[in-house]
């Protein structure tokens, strides 16, 4: 018998770095995520296995059941990282691996790891579902971050999110702006190390509590609009807010200067996934420019 478990990707399009500190942040889910199959076998050993996007298996790992000690792998940091998230889940649920002779687990991500839509996210809220713990708990014993990519794993519709201390608030919202069809995802060939972004952010030197204020009015704003140039506009306004506080240069003044509409940055910025609000002659601007990942709103945005 398999039980199987998923979870959403996700997508901030609001409030980057000051999620971390309470902003109020719009994030979106997406069509793309990732499944944790579980089948019990009688090895008491949990026997791992992750597979692409192109079905291809890209890591392995065989834990004692109940020490969760690596018996084997090729990847000692993957491994290491796993085997926090389950010792970690373990110590919240003690009766987690205490009663079976083993497992087969295998995890099947829908997108390219590359991506930044959440490999790491989608795999700890299946864990959590599989150990019936808090994923937010088991994120903030693990690791860190605010919370807002497990918030999009659980929930199937626009969220606003915002941490209040270290409770999260999640609210589902509406967001389906009738210029819809002229917003595009665009990867940038490059993943980004999220921790090094926050590194950046929390080293700046900024009035939090104005950053946050101004964030949180733009959120607002940007659910609430329904016209498209009054849109572009409000993208731009975010860039150019986080920009004076990171003391970095928006992606489309490094890269797109010639765009006729508006760029944002989506999450930590240099890399991943950016939005970009244009026309329908979006998708071959960013070909021409070598570009080729790029994604409707309606085939990304559940």
């Amino acid at each position: 018998m398999i039980t199987n478990f998923y979870s959403n990707g996700k997508l901030l399009i609001t409030g980057e770095y000051g999620v971390l500190d309470g902003a109020i942040s719009l994030a979106l889910p997406t069509k793309y995520g990732q499944t944790l199959s579980v089948t019990q076998n009688t090895t008491h050993t949990i026997q791992w296995q992750s597979i692409d996007h192109l079905k291809k298996v890209w890591f392995e790992v065989h834990f004692k059941i109940n020490t969760l000690e690596i018996i084997s792998s090729r990847n000692q940091e993957t491994a290491s990282v796993l085997q926090k998230m389950l010792l970690e889940a373990k110590k919240l649920n003690p009766t987690f691996l205490s009663e079976t002779l083993g497992f087969n687990i295998q995890t099947s991500l829908d997108f390219p790891r590359d991506w930044g839509l959440g490999s790491s996210s989608t795999l700890l809220n299946n864990i959590a579902q599989w150990a019936k713990v808090s994923p937010y708990t088991l994120l903030w014993n693990s690791f860190s971050g605010s919370g807002y990519d497990i918030a999009c794993a659980k929930h199937n519709t626009p969220i606003l999110y915002q941490l209040d201390n270290t409770t999260p608030n999640v609210t589902e919202t509406t967001f389906q702006p009738t210029f819809k069809d002229d917003i595009y995802f665009v990867h940038l060939n490059k993943k980004q190390n999220s921790r090094e972004g926050i590194s950046t952010y929390r080293k700046a030197d900024f009035s939090k509590q104005a950053f946050i204020s101004e964030i949180n009015a733009l959120t607002k704003a940007i659910i609430a609009c329904e016209d498209s140039t009054v849109f572009k506009s409000l993208l731009m306004q975010h860039e150019t807010t986080v920009s004076e506080v990171l003391n970095m240069k928006p992606v489309k003044e490094l890269l797109f200067s010639d765009y006729k509409g508006a760029i944002k940055s989506l999450g930590a910025w240099g890399g991943d996934f950016i939005l970009a609000a244009g026309d329908n002659t979006t998708p071959n601007y960013f070909k021409e420019k070598g570009y080729n990942t790029i994604r409707s709103y309606k085939d990304m945005i559940l």
